[in-house]
């Protein structure tokens, strides 16, 4: 059964930095893997995407802040925030496409205030 942890999430102020990382378990095969985020009172959005290769993938907001990288050898796939700002405030999700089917994280929540 496919499981992803995420880890990381906590209160920074803004422009400050934190390093998210989740840890996929119960694959087969490397798969492409990114990072989503919800702020209260709005949708799901995409944030990042890197592929089995490492071609990455940036919404425009968080380009030159934020850097997606990963460890096909330990299955884990890391967003390293810098600069950020309250706007960045939400719950990071990890997501894994296979096939037709995407499997996410439980989430954790980054927070940007002073």
């Amino acid at each position: 059964q496919v499981q992803l942890v995420e880890s990381g999430g906590g209160l920074v102020q803004p422009g400050g930095s934190l390093r998210l990382s989740c840890s996929a378990s119960g694959i087969s095969s490397i798969r492409d893997m990114g990072w989503y985020r919800q702020a209260p009172g709005k949708q799901r959005e995409f944030v990042a995407r890197i592929s089995s290769g490492g071609i990455t993938l940036y919404v425009d907001s968080v380009k030159g802040r934020f850097t997606i990288s990963r460890d096909n050898a330990k299955n884990t796939v890391d967003l390293e925030m810098n600069s950020l700002k309250p706007e960045d405030t939400a719950v990071y999700y990890c997501y894994m496409p296979v096939g037709f089917k995407t499997y996410w994280g439980q989430g954790t929540q980054v927070t940007v205030s002073a």
